[in-house]
């Protein structure tokens, strides 16, 4: 069964996001998603401090390491595929990270306007 390529936001091929550490729903390295996908992981961000704290105080504690579930905590720098409506709650709180467009999957503008990822792009020129 040949399955189409995932697309970003530019409705181009999806580049990976991060393999160190390994991010996104499925752990291949990309915000791929699917119907699984209920939070929809589509947006891969550049982690901030400011963000992680804002993920903690709202109950994600994204940069506390978790090795009974090979989860090694999350650093400002890393690269990591987020929920699209908690990029969302970041952007209105203006603690979002920066992001990876071309890592972007074309799935977080049914959540993201195009627009305010735009505002946050760590490659555009």
């Amino acid at each position: 069964m040949d399955m189409k390529p995932a697309l970003n936001v530019f409705g181009e091929q999806l580049q990976p996001c991060s393999t160190s550490p390994m991010t996104g729903f499925f752990r291949d390295g990309c915000c791929n998603t699917s119907k699984l996908d209920s939070g929809s992981h589509t947006v891969c961000t550049l982690l901030t401090a400011e963000f992680l704290d804002f993920s903690k105080r709202q109950g994600n504690d994204l940069s506390t390491p978790r090795p009974e579930f090979g989860f090694p905590g999350l650093k400002p720098g890393d690269g990591w595929c987020l929920c699209a409506s908690r990029w969302r709650d970041a952007f209105r709180a203006d603690c979002a990270p920066r992001v990876r467009l071309q890592a972007t999957h074309l799935a977080a503008l049914d959540i993201v306007p195009l627009t305010e990822l735009k505002q946050h792009a760590a490659d555009l020129n």
